[in-house]
């Protein structure tokens, strides 16, 4: 098995990096389609039905996608041989920031059903809320590139 996880070791960094791309595309995105939704959105009439439609297909066809291609070649990587050495910090800090995205992409979901059911939040909470993706990207990145 290990063989095998290093001879297709750039195949699977590639997938990994195509996914995590795609899913931080729609970490940073849906958020701020929640701060036109929560601004803009008059429930059931327009813009609220593009609304809805535009954050069920991103959700559900392009970020839980990328976000589970994301974490099995993630996890792919972590078992290949010689990659990751977890006596050092970096695997461990960046492990925290790609949990943090996760727990994000989950709040998300769940911001997503609540709005629906016109309980959102306001949109300046959501624009703050839109930082998150960069300050987990900025400890991932770090981790891995500068292995602090």
């Amino acid at each position: 098995m290990t063989d095998v996880l290093a001879a297709a070791y750039p195949w699977i960094k590639a997938l990994h990096v195509m996914a995590v791309i795609s899913w931080m595309a729609g970490l940073f995105y849906l958020p701020r389609l929640f701060v036109y939704h929560a601004e803009r959105g008059q429930s059931g009439a327009e813009p609220a039905a593009s609304l809805v439609i535009m954050e069920d297909k991103l959700l559900r066809l392009i970020m839980n996608p990328a976000m589970i291609v994301s974490w099995i070649a993630g996890l792919l990587l972590v078992l290949t041989p010689g990659i990751v050495d977890f006596s050092q910090l970096w695997p461990w800090t960046k492990a925290a920031g790609v949990l943090g995205m996760t727990w994000f992409h989950m709040w998300l979901a769940g911001q997503r059903r609540a709005l629906l059911a016109g309980h959102g939040l306001a949109g300046r909470r959501y624009r703050m809320m839109n930082e998150l993706p960069t300050l987990f990207m900025v400890v991932i990145v770090l981790s891995v590139i500068v292995k602090f």
